[in-house]
């Protein structure tokens, strides 16, 4: 019924427009300055919408993406998920493939980054710094994420703490335990496979990742294992599940 108001509404207006003697070009150009209108509206009511789709074309023009296991994610309710970290691409591609809205923690120091700044906040992202750089930082860290995940939200962590620098997964921080420990959620563990090598992971230096046109459009998967009850899962068991997930393919 609303699809057809609309139509109605649109056929009006150009027969309006028409009749007041604007001509085809004129009346395709006041169409696209109302979409962007729209378009902008829409985005300052629901922003995520459209880092999603500028998402999904970033994603999907640099890899081919393969998802296993997504369909063991609760639809709703608190949920804390970790994943292994191989590159800069990790989260996008993670937003890309969960459809669930995500709160991403991250580095402080990405995170203040001007101009990516206003993106970040848009996005929601939690940023965190180690105690000994910013303790301030991380104890409000934890308070966002404990209020995040007391409101029902799905929170994403890289409990590593760092990128890769040679593929492997590293120990998971203790960090995550804390927050198991404010809140014993549910915890999803996810692991990227196919990204050591390309051209935002750690492997060799920036021009020689850029020499290497078989990392363009390779095969990267996301792989979701089974919820873990927060409440006796540790760090050391977090990681042991993203590392059978991920297998041996980084």
């Amino acid at each position: 019924m609303l699809n057809a108001l609309f139509i109605v509404a649109a056929a009006g207006f150009a027969f309006l427009a028409l009749r007041l003697g604007l001509g085809i070009p004129e009346l395709f150009l006041a169409v696209a300055l109302m979409n962007v209108a729209v378009s902008a509206y829409i985005f300052l009511l629901a922003p995520e919408y459209l880092m999603r789709a500028i998402t999904w074309v970033l994603v999907h023009t640099l890899y081919r993406l393969r998802t296993q296991g997504l369909q063991r994610m609760p639809a709703e309710g608190p949920l804390l998920l970790v994943c292994n970290h191989v590159s800069y691409m990790d989260a996008l591609i993670i937003l890309d493939s969960v459809r669930r809205p995500l709160r991403f923690v991250m580095d402080n120091r990405i995170f203040v980054t001007p101009v990516l700044r206003y993106v970040f906040r848009v996005g929601r992202a939690i940023p965190i710094a180690p105690a000994r750089e910013d303790a301030a930082v991380l104890d409000h860290a934890y308070d966002e994420i404990d209020a995040a995940l007391a409101a029902g939200e799905a929170v994403c962590i890289f409990p590593e703490g760092a990128l890769s620098h040679d593929g492997n997964i590293a120990a998971f921080k203790p960090g995550v335990e804390h927050i198991l420990a404010r809140r014993p959620v549910p915890v999803l563990p996810l692991a990227l496979r196919g990204l050591w090598g390309s051209v935002f992971s750690r492997r060799d230096n920036f021009m020689k990742r850029m020499r290497l046109p078989r990392r363009f459009r390779s095969r990267i998967a996301l792989v979701a294992g089974t919820p873990l009850d927060g409440a006796t899962t540790s760090a050391q068991a977090l990681e042991a599940a993203v590392r059978a997930l991920r297998g041996t393919w980084a």
